[in-house]
């Protein structure tokens, strides 16, 4: 970390979310009960998945990682939001906001990548159910998961340690709830063009949109797409419809929730720097929060195996 970084300012003002001061009991409570959710929630798919031995699949193994990847990017914004709600205290260090800015990319892409593996995981059990077990063996889950983890890191370390290069005033106002790599972007009193040019530069490199923040998570979306169009083309020479509703059926809590991710993120981010409001904050809280809440819920609910292990552990819990 530079000397001039220290000495230029020690800590930011995050303005937080828009509301009158009136409301601000009712949405601490609303934010502090999804919080919490999206914590239970996330934890109770980890323990079922460990203690069900009917679940030690890879699609079950991506969807721990995705459990333990939610929980992690919900703690990255909500705690301090609540602390700053509850104190009354607009004010985050240097240090805690670029200590945001990294978990943030870093679980926001991990999250992406996991997502795209997922849907792999999914185009292999319907496209080649024979090869299933052969194609998705053990070695080469954990080859995916620690690739996802290792490539968000790198993201998340090469944007975080740019953004450490540039120079803030003192006073600096952080126009949202958290330190995001745009808006801390825009509050810079330095010459942003390096940055900028990175997530340029990474749009290209990964056939995508060169659009302020969403680059790193386009590649991951494009995979996600050409793996349910061969879903899809595979779906369709079923010739019974029930076929094909199993099919599809396997398919329908990942389509749920890359829905509410990528359309939460696109409807954020699909824009340039220059023009960046957060005006959209719903969309954020979106993408931030609730599809972290709700995957728990989207994938139990649909899911027999799930709710068979969440049977089997209040037996269990009962008996005891």
């Amino acid at each position: 970390m530079r000397p001039e970084n220290q000495s230029s300012v020690s800590e930011f003002l995050l303005l937080g979310i828009p509301i009158q001061p009136e409301q601000q009991d009712v949405v601490f409570a609303l934010f502090l009960g999804m919080y919490l959710t999206t914590v239970l929630g996330n934890l109770l798919i980890l323990l079922l998945i460990r203690l069900d031995p009917r679940l030690h699949t890879p699609m079950y193994f991506f969807l721990s990682h995705l459990a333990l990847t939610d929980v992690s990017f919900s703690s990255v914004t909500l705690p301090k939001m609540l602390m700053n709600m509850q104190t009354r205290c607009q004010a985050i260090t240097y240090a805690g906001c670029i200590s945001q800015v990294y978990f943030f990319i870093f679980f926001g892409c991990l999250d992406s990548f996991l997502l795209a593996v997922m849907a792999y995981d999914r185009y292999v059990a319907v496209c080649h159910p024979l090869r299933y077990t052969a194609i998705m063996r053990d070695e080469f889950c954990v080859i995916l998961a620690a690739g996802c983890w290792l490539a968000a890191c790198a993201q998340a370390l090469l944007h975080t340690l740019l953004v450490d290069q540039l120079t803030f005033c003192a006073g600096t106002v952080i126009p949202h709830f958290f330190c995001d790599l745009a808006v801390v972007l825009k509050s810079s009193c330095s010459d942003t063009s390096l940055n900028e040019l990175l997530i340029l530069t990474e749009g290209v490199l990964i056939f995508t949109l060169p659009l302020e923040g969403l680059s790193v998570v386009m590649a991951p979306f494009m995979c996600i797409i050409i793996s349910y169009l061969r879903v899809l083309t595979t779906v369709l020479k079923i010739p019974s419809t029930a076929g094909k509703y199993k099919a599809f059926s396997t398919c329908g809590s990942h389509l749920t929730v890359v829905s509410m991710f990528y359309g939460s993120i696109s409807y954020v981010y699909l824009q340039p720097l220059n023009s960046y409001t957060v005006k959209d904050w719903i969309a954020t809280i979106i993408y931030t929060m609730l599809t972290s809440m709700l995957n728990p819920f989207i994938y139990s609910l649909r899911n027999k195996d799930l709710k068979q292990g969440f049977g089997k552990l209040i037996d269990r819990i009962k008996s005891q």
